[in-house]
């Protein structure tokens, strides 16, 4: 039985760590962000899009 509940703790344990470390590569990784996005510039912006470019040009600072 004391093995038993050391084989579910350690899954546990493996499967909780497994996907923190798929969570944190893709916040950490670039999604790719192409300059054809940045070529229409004659289309009107939502607010959702000027705070995502304030915070991006935050970031880089």
């Amino acid at each position: 039985m004391l093995d038993f509940k050391l084989k579910l703790v350690l899954t546990i344990l493996s499967s909780v760590l497994f996907s923190l470390i798929f969570i944190l590569l893709a916040l950490v990784l670039p999604t790719g962000y192409s300059t054809q996005t940045e070529a229409k510039k004659d289309v009107p912006q939502t607010r959702f899009q000027k705070m995502s470019q304030g915070m991006r040009k935050g970031f880089n600072k």
